[in-house]
């Protein structure tokens, strides 16, 4: 990790890149931007925004039953109860007996329901508030290495599976005619978008890792005029709303995650009103 702070002084000489805590911020949202960028085209394109909201929610759910249980690492039970949430989400969802988004909604407010009723016990809540905002600038150095092995996962994933994803998500009879099984590609989807939000919710926040995942998205879809274009859109506000976030955070004092929220918005609004300009 030496030798990559060496080249990221050389190529950003500010007085910031002195800390080693801003260094490895920078390092993770170098990582983590890509990541949502091309995760967020995926979810935008299958419609579940509310999906990967619900996830998030979920994961002060996945922390009290580890407390409950007397299990050390929440980390643990947090992930599996996601990868079981996401699983359960989409065999309710295939029997379309309730509209999706109700049962995402259900699912969503009852799993953080329970979280927040056992984690507030004894009015011991406090100690897991910062789970709603993030602190990328709390990431350690081995922590940046599982990340990178996240982003390595899910371009497998997304070169893999991409073209069938957008199958299903288009027209899903027509992709079971091509022999894709459609439940099984929404299924190893879901688990990937619940390690990944899982996995950096504590960095990115409960109450904005959602935004962070679709605004990329949403504001490249603005203006790409082809899905080339989309994918490779989405990953540059990505990483510039990112970066940009960091920074201003940095010199303002302000939180980075709403911070990054915050220009990933602004990007999305001057995406928007660009299309309507283009328009007319």
């Amino acid at each position: 990790m030496d030798t990559v702070y060496k080249i990221i002084e050389t190529i950003l000489p500010f007085s910031w890149m002195q800390y080693d805590f801003m260094k490895n911020a920078l390092l993770a949202i170098v990582i983590i931007t890509p990541l949502f960028g091309v995760l967020g085209t995926m979810i935008v394109n299958n419609r579940m925004a509310f999906f990967s909201d619900a996830l998030g929610h979920s994961a002060l759910t996945g922390i009290a039953i580890g407390i409950l249980f007397g299990i050390s690492d929440t980390n643990v039970t947090m992930l599996v109860f996601a990868i079981l949430f996401a699983y359960l989400l989409n065999k309710i969802k295939r029997r379309k007996t309730v509209s999706t988004d109700t049962v995402i909604s259900v699912f969503s407010s009852f799993s953080m329901a329970i979280g927040l009723v056992i984690l507030s016990r004894g009015g011991s809540f406090s100690k897991y508030s910062s789970l709603l905002v993030g602190d990328i600038l709390s990431i350690t150095s081995r922590e940046i290495i599982y990340l990178m092995l996240i982003l390595i996962m899910t371009m497998v994933f997304w070169i893999i599976g991409f073209n069938k994803l957008s199958s299903v998500s288009i027209n899903e009879s027509l992709a079971r005619s091509k022999n894709i099984n459609c439940s099984l590609v929404e299924d190893i989807f879901s688990v990937i978008i619940a390690i990944i939000v899982m996995f950096t919710i504590k960095w990115v926040g409960i109450l904005i890792i959602n935004a962070l995942l679709i605004l990329p998205a949403a504001a490249s879809r603005n203006i790409a005029s082809n899905m080339r274009e989309y994918h490779l859109y989405s990953v540059i506000i990505s990483i510039f709303s990112g970066i940009t976030g960091l920074i201003i955070s940095y010199y303002g004092n302000t939180a980075t995650g709403p911070t990054i929220v915050i220009i990933a918005a602004i990007c999305f609004f001057l995406t928007y009103f660009s299309r309507l300009l283009r328009r007319n």
